[in-house]
C-alpha cells in the first residue's frame, strides 16, 4: 500500500523529517520526487509565482522540495491528459515521492480524477506521498 504522510506545512520539524526517511526506506539523497503544484492553480490567494517557490524549493515556510533529492521533476495533472499514458505513467512509478503542494483540495482532487493519477495511485507500493495543505486533504 501507498504510504502517506499528510502535513498542513511541509517537513518543518525534526519528528516528520525522521517520519520521512523511515517512509521512503533509503536516503533523501537517493531518492527521486515529482513535485505537483496543481492544487495552487485553484486557489484564489495563490499565483504562479508562489507555485514556482514551491518548485524550485524556494519556498522556506513549507519545506518540501528543498530537502537534498537525487533528482526533483513536475507532474503538472493538468497537462497529463494531453500526455500518452503509458509515458507518464513510467514517470510517476519511477519515483520515490510525490510531493504534493497547498492550494484547492478539490481542485486538486478534480485533475487527480480527470488525469488517470488517482486510478493509479492504489497499485504504487512503494510510493510515498508527502502532502502539504490541501495535498494532505485529497
Amino acid at each position: 500500500m501507498m504510504k502517506l504522510l499528510l502535513t498542513s506545512a511541509g517537513i518543518k520539524n525534526a519528528s516528520i523529517h525522521k517520519a520521512l526517511v523511515e517512509m521512503l526506506g533509503k536516503p533523501i539523497a537517493e531518492c527521486n520526487a515529482l513535485c505537483i503544484t496543481t492544487a495552487s492553480y485553484g486557489h484564489p490567494m495563490v499565483n504562479p509565482v508562489m507555485a514556482w517557490r514551491f518548485i524550485s524549493g524556494q519556498e522556506t515556510e513549507t519545506p518540501m522540495v528543498e530537502l537534498g533529492w537525487n533528482s526533483v521533476g513536475i507532474l503538472e495533472l493538468t497537462a497529463l491528459p494531453s500526455i500518452e499514458k503509458e509515458r507518464w505513467t513510467a514517470w510517476v512509478r519511477a519515483a520515490d515521492v510525490l510531493l504534493v503542494n497547498g492550494g484547492d483540495a478539490l481542485y486538486l482532487g478534480y485533475w487527480m480524477q480527470q488525469s488517470g493519477l488517482a486510478e493509479l495511485l492504489p497499485t504504487l507500493d512503494d510510493l510515498v506521498w508527502v502532502g502539504l495543505s490541501a495535498g494532505s486533504m485529497v
